[in-house]
């Protein structure tokens, strides 16, 4: 059970601090010995792999393998209480899962190819489960790693608490609402909590007792930063940020640390170092696909995270103070590394196959990210979510929040008439992005593709803009190509800007200048000019074609 205090508004100015605890940018000192969970035997190297299954019990063999497929037990609530609209932590987003008949559970494949191999295969196929792997070769069993938990639609729905047949554009209206009004809620700090369960700290750090697979074939290391939330703190205003970056393990004690420019915790870390101080880090490689989710997704500027998650479940976010750093932990988290980023050090880092679906940068010096203290659950689950070729995971669920950023920041520019944005996943949804507006005068869609591409969604690592008339599903990649083969002409509708923000990760910039690049626009509007005397499209109306779809969907879906 988690000891609550009294609920007080947590900017990172609070450092009340641990009566037991010494908290120094040199370490750690835990009071009470580390708690290290009795390892349970692991799986030998010659035992099948198994396969739970939530709904069914089938055994078979594939490549001289047991498979087994067997139900898995879903517990309700340890407290009794009815189960909240949004999962608290990962496990029960894991039984709201498997009831949903939406994870499987696989046993006995290992972290050196098995574990990322299968991990890309889920992430392109749109109709994935999400998978639980257990029983990991040379680890305890459950030590475990989660996967693919947000690429499909109803998954995405349920972790935020919306119904799960939500449609794409019911999602990106939710997105855009909690990002004008989402009543960021201040986190409730607790003396302890699921997180505490274990706390590692001086000699007893170690991150390879952590199963962490190899995703890649060719990355530089193992990543245990994929799916992770990495909490950083403004030296100056105590604003506190979740964001997502990659961390790939040098040594027992030690991780790299790569945030892209422009990024939040870029910013922070430079602050830090222009101090000449080490950054205050809490790295979260074990957490709620929620947070995770809000971590990757982009939140208006000087906003909490974790604070914005609470406005969304409707409740603050209980956390704890970390021993070292005093930064917020949310305490139903599953593994938390603490320590600090290194203003002195750099160790070779990556490559790592990023989300452009390359390895987009060869081995770099980057920041070390020190671990002084490492605290973890019973079991702990890892969540795994490694860029793959697009679209994959990440691109799946970033697509709805990313379309509501950009279709707000046009809004608020004052362009009129915007009816739809879509960040399209095949370019990482940054590459390509689709706006739709109802044409109101001459040069609008040029205006809205202008402000598309250099509003802070489409800035960073932007390539293609497309406008496109509101009749057209921006969300329909047929029907935007379809529009811009048959309503745009290249002479007159097609705009290049030069110098625009590029960013590391470009592969289609040549290293040493990958500060810049271009933009395409492309007007794939009627034009205005002539647009009474334009051809008028086959078909009905969207909103007859929606009512068509409602009445005679069955069609499609029965047989006789």
């Amino acid at each position: 059970m988690c000891c609550r205090s009294p609920a007080r508004t947590c900017g990172w100015g609070w450092r009340s601090g641990w009566s037991s605890t010494t908290r120094t940018a040199s370490g750690c000192r835990v009071s009470s010995a580390p708690t290290v969970p009795t390892a349970r035997p692991s799986p030998t190297e010659g035992s099948p792999m198994t396969l739970e299954n939530t709904t069914t019990g089938v055994e078979r063999v594939v490549d001289g393998r047991t498979v087994r497929m067997v139900p898995y037990a879903i517990d309700g609530p340890a407290d009794g209480r009815a189960a909240p609209k949004v999962p608290r932590d990962a496990r029960e987003w894991l039984a709201r899962a498997a009831s949903m008949g939406e994870l499987r559970v696989l046993r006995g494949v290992d972290c050196e190819r098995g574990i990322g191999q299968i991990t890309e295969m889920l992430h392109h196929d749109e109709d994935a489960p999400a998978v639980l792997f257990d029983d990991i070769p040379g680890y305890p069993s459950g030590y475990r790693i989660l996967v693919n938990t947000l690429s499909r639609r109803n998954r995405l729905a349920m972790t935020i608490g919306l119904d799960e047949n939500v449609s794409a554009a019911g999602l990106v209206d939710a997105w855009e609402a909690w990002l004008i009004d989402a009543r960021p809620r201040p986190v409730n700090v607790v003396v302890e909590g699921p997180i505490t369960e274990n706390v590692l700290a001086d000699d007893d750090v170690d991150l390879n007792a952590f199963p962490t697979p190899l995703w890649h074939q060719e990355d530089g290391g193992r990543y245990i930063g994929t799916a992770v939330a990495v909490v950083t703190a403004d030296p100056d205003t105590g604003w506190v940020n979740y964001g997502t970056y990659r961390a790939m393990i040098h040594d027992r004690n030690h991780t790299g640390l790569y945030i892209s420019p422009g990024k939040h915790g870029r910013a922070h870390q430079q602050a830090w170092f222009d101090r000449g101080e080490p950054m205050p880090c809490v790295m979260l490689v074990g957490l709620s696909p929620l947070h995770f989710l809000g971590a990757a997704l982009e939140i208006p500027d000087g906003v909490s995270e974790l604070e914005w998650i609470g406005g969304i479940t409707g409740e603050a976010i209980d956390c704890v103070e970390g021993r070292v750093t005093g930064l917020p932990i949310p305490a139903g988290a599953e593994i938390a590394l603490e320590g600090y980023v290194l203003p002195d050090e750099t160790r070779l880092e990556g490559p790592f196959g990023e989300w452009t679906g390359y390895y987009a940068s060869k081995e770099q010096q980057q920041p070390v990210f020190r671990v002084d203290a490492i605290y973890h659950r019973d079991d702990p689950i890892l969540l795994g979510c490694p860029p793959q070729k697009p679209p994959y995971e990440g691109q799946r669920f970033q697509q709805y929040g990313r379309s509501a950023n950009l279709r707000r920041e046009v809004r608020a520019a004052g362009v009129p008439g915007v009816v739809a944005a879509w960040t399209h996943s095949v370019g990482g949804c940054r590459l390509f992005n689709v706006i739709s507006i109802k044409q109101q005068y001459a040069g609008h869609a040029k205006q809205a593709a202008l402000v598309a591409s250099q509003c802070r969604q489409g800035a960073y690592l932007g390539r293609i803009v497309v406008v496109v008339d509101d009749d057209i599903d921006v969300t329909d990649l047929h029907e935007v190509i379809w529009a811009v083969c048959t309503r745009h002409d290249p002479e007159r509708d097609v705009q290049i800007l030069t110098r625009t923000t590029s960013g590391n990760l470009d592969p289609a910039i040549e290293p040493g200048r990958k500060g810049y690049n271009s933009r395409l626009i492309i007007d794939a509007t009627r034009p205005w000019e002539w647009r009474d005397r334009f051809p008028d499209p086959i078909g009905p109306a969207p909103a007859e074609k929606l009512a068509v779809r409602e009445t005679w969907d069955w069609i499609l879906r029965s047989t006789p």
